[in-house]
């Protein structure tokens, strides 16, 4: 039987562009190569389309091991050194549709997981992992998501959405109102960014005018959120139509919220798999996470975040994240493991639920 190439798409103009080629160089490790044929394809943070040559060479680069050594600016320094000697080398796209039999999405944030590069591959009929364009979109802006967790009735955090033309325009006026509306500890969060990317827990007026500012430079919409006062869970969704739920997972941040930070360079956060929650709670947060997923249409994967309110154990809908990261210390890879499905038998399962998807989408 010939093999199937898969495309790795990674990179990408967002800001979780080295967590992007963190995530394809785990997967890489995992694809079967008796079965397929891997074709890395590189997206710099211009977002230029590299040659296979140039893709292969930074898909070998250790970035994790210049982040862990908190330089992230060594990172970038050696990622355009690679493709500076590259710069001879030129893309084909017609060669890459001609080629691609099945692409594996490992871009995070914008112009990756926002429905973008997922339109321009359904343009030219190639199946991928992960979500369609619609629900890609819709997840990717945390206002809109909260929009339809309420429609199909899992609860939220009271937030008010503040675009960066209205606050450029009237800064103080919007401070004042959410100052007026709002109790203390706040969160101020770019709308359409991942990897807690951004985010700032904020105490009074002047944190509040200051996160604002800083996340109006990231977003052109911004979410300004009620703290919860809860335990942080996760939990991994697999699948198309018949969609199952991990058990969940916890987070315990190593510093005031999981940032970015404690995420990716810190390490410093503990994490807890399976959650150790009461059982009835345990599987109400794994029917909101499908509740969630189905709501917006999603396919393949998606890590759906929430918070279990201390005193109630209300359970309370985060964000939803549709193409988690996988690196070694991700926390849907190791979420789907606790469930007894294996990293490698979870890259078979969503570039077989890839290809199961093109055989449903509508041809008219």
């Amino acid at each position: 039987m010939s093999k199937q190439t898969v495309a790795l798409i990674f990179g990408g103009k967002s800001a979780e562009h080295e967590i992007s080629i963190i995530s394809a160089r785990s997967i890489a490790a995992e694809i079967d190569r008796n079965r397929y044929e891997l074709s890395p394809l590189y997206i710099d943070r211009d977002g230029k389309w590299h040659a296979r040559e140039c893709s292969q060479a930074v898909l070998d680069t250790d970035i994790a091991a210049l982040l862990r050594s908190g330089s992230p600016e060594s990172a970038g320094a050696r990622l355009r050194e690679l493709t500076a000697a590259a710069s001879g080398e030129r893309f084909d796209f017609g060669a890459f549709l001609e080629s691609t039999d099945v692409a594996f999405i490992a871009l995070h944030g914008s112009n990756g997981e926002d429905g973008k590069i997922q339109g321009c591959l359904d343009t030219f009929g190639v199946p991928y992992t992960g979500c369609g364009l619609t629900a890609s979109a819709l997840a990717m802006d945390k206002a809109l998501t909260k929009l339809c967790a309420v429609e199909a009735g899992v609860a939220v955090a009271e937030s008010v959405t503040v675009t960066s033309r209205d606050y450029a325009a009237h800064p103080l006026g919007i401070v004042v109102e959410i100052t007026k509306r709002f109790g203390w500890p706040l969160f101020v969060k770019p709308a359409s960014l991942g990897s807690s990317v951004g985010i700032s827990k904020v105490r009074n007026a002047e944190e509040l005018a200051k996160a604002l500012e800083s996340a109006c430079q990231l977003d052109s919409k911004v979410l300004v959120e009620a703290a919860i006062s809860g335990r942080e869970i996760e939990v991994a969704v697999l699948g198309n139509g018949d969609a199952v739920a991990s058990a969940p997972g916890e987070i315990i941040p190593g510093s005031d919220f999981y940032s970015y930070e404690d995420k990716y360079i810190k390490n410093e956060a503990k994490l807890v798999i399976p959650a150790d929650l009461p059982e009835g709670v345990a599987e109400e947060v794994r029917k909101a996470a499908l509740t969630v997923f189905k709501a917006l249409g999603c396919e393949g994967m998606s890590r759906v975040d929430f918070f279990v309110e201390n005193g109630t154990n209300r359970v309370i809908l985060n964000e939803i994240n549709t193409i988690p990261g996988f690196t070694d210390i991700s926390m849907y890879p190791m979420m789907m493991a606790a469930s007894g499905v294996g990293f490698a038998e979870l890259v078979e399962k969503l570039l077989l639920l890839a290809l199961e998807k093109r055989s449903i989408t509508p041809k008219i």
